[in-house]
Formats: C-alpha cells, structure tokens, sequence
C-alpha cells in the first residue's frame, strides 16, 4: 500500500511539473524580447530602466505621477498566447519592498490601457510570487470577465500608479 502511494505521489508531481511553462529565465536573447516603456511616451515625466544581467532582469527608476504620468515597465509580447490550461502567473522576484504591477493585455484589448491586472510586493530576498489567473483585474468592460491564457499577447512588470523610487529585480517568469 505505501508503494502504491508514493508511485502515485511520483505521478501526480510529474504530472503538475509537466504542466508548468516558463516564459523566461531572462539568458541569451532576452534583450530582445523585454523592452523598457516610460510615461514620458504620453507625456508624464517618470524616469528608469531595465538592465539584464546574470540575476535576471533589473528594473528601476523614478516613478512620478506628475503631468498625468506614473509608471515605468518592461513588457514582453507573445505570438501564440499562454498555455490554455494555465491558473497562475509564478515569479521570482526580490525588491526595495515597494508594490509592483504584472499586466496582461489579450487579443481584446483595443486601446493601451486595456489590460489585466495584478499586484505583488517585492521584498528584499528573493522569492515567489504566485498571482493566480482568476485574481487578476480587468480595466474594462470591453474585457472578458475572465482571463483566457491563450488570449494573452503580452506581459507588463510595471512600478505604477504612485510617487516612489522603483528597485525590482526579476529572476524567471512561468505559468503553471
């Protein structure tokens, strides 16, 4: 009986290890798929930048919400969308202790603020944030109510939406 029931313990995690995608482990190539965006493209005067190195990904930077700013962020698209199957966005983070924001943006979205959205707060040890699916928040009524994963053509880390410094270090980017 207790062979039987860790045979079925080995098949129950392969089988949840299986399903687990990563999006990235920021290695070779990853300056090309992340770009940095500022406010100051709609005029707001926020000031930063990421950085890639062999911890991962580093962004920081000055976030104001003077002149209707307020953010900084590092986004990367996808062509065909997240796995279908997936309920939670995992990231390896560490920080200053600030909020942080994760965006998603689907095939629905029609104008820059359509989104998904989810908060987290980066301490200063490294961790894992789990943000499930279901707990992300649309912007608008254009949205599903619900997330699709296979819709998702981007994700967004962004310090947003305050007056801070932001100091937010990203280590690897999965879905489970």
């Amino acid at each position: 009986m207790r062979l039987w029931a860790c045979a079925m313990m080995m098949v129950v995690g392969s089988a949840m290890a299986g399903s687990a995608q990563v999006i990235e482990r920021f290695d070779t190539g990853a300056n090309e798929r992340w770009r940095y965006i500022g406010d100051n493209v709609m005029g707001g005067v926020s000031s930063g930048s990421a950085q890639i190195g062999a911890d991962g990904m580093h962004l920081t930077g000055t976030v104001s919400t003077d002149n209707n700013g307020g953010f900084i962020q590092v986004r990367r698209d996808f062509a065909d969308g997240l796995a279908a199957d997936a309920t939670a966005l995992v990231l390896k983070v560490r920080g200053n202790g600030a909020r942080y924001t994760v965006f998603l943006r689907t095939r629905q979205a029609i104008l820059p603020w359509h989104n998904y959205k989810a908060t987290f707060v980066a301490g200063q040890a490294w961790s894992e944030v789990r943000l499930e699916l279901s707990g992300f928040e649309r912007s608008a009524g254009v949205l599903s109510k619900q997330l699709d994963p296979s819709d998702v053509r981007s994700v967004g880390l962004a310090a947003y939406g305050a007056d801070y410094e932001a100091d937010v270090w990203i280590g690897e980017l999965r879905v489970e």
